[in-house]
Formats: structure tokens, C-alpha cells, sequence
């Protein structure tokens, strides 16, 4: 039987593991680390939406992201 890959490209049942096992063995303090870190970076804004908004946003993301090459 065909199934239909329900990930984003480049993704799959084995990295979703990881990531979901990154995640539920942090400890709060290095949660925390990782959020103020992501704070950090100079290359991303933070910004709040309407939810209502953000599949249209992300669509905008995606489109940007499909259309620029990314450097190595």
C-alpha cells in the first residue's frame, strides 16, 4: 500500500523521533537557554500575529524560502 509522506520535505518518522526526544529530555533551565538563545540571533524577529494569520504567513515564509537559494 502507497502512503502518502505526511512530513514536510526533508523530514520523516526518524527525525520527528529526535526532535520530540531533544525536546522532552531538557531540563526547564535548558529549555529556558534555548529560548533566550533563539532571542539572540541577530538573523530572526520575533513578532505576534493574529492566529488566524499564520498559515498565511507561513505560506509567505515558504514562498520566500523556495525562491531564494541559501548559502552553505
Amino acid at each position: 500500500m502507497n502512503r502518502k509522506n505526511r512530513f514536510p520535505p526533508g523530514w520523516d518518522e526518524e527525525r520527528v523521533r529526535q526532535v520530540l526526544l531533544h525536546y522532552e529530555d531538557q531540563t526547564e533551565d535548558e529549555a529556558l537557554a534555548e529560548d533566550e538563545a533563539a532571542f539572540e540571533d541577530k538573523d530572526q524577529t520575533y513578532i505576534q500575529i493574529p492566529r488566524n494569520l499564520v498559515p498565511a504567513v507561513r505560506e509567505l515564509i515558504a514562498k520566500q524560502q523556495t525562491a531564494i537559494p541559501r548559502s552553505a
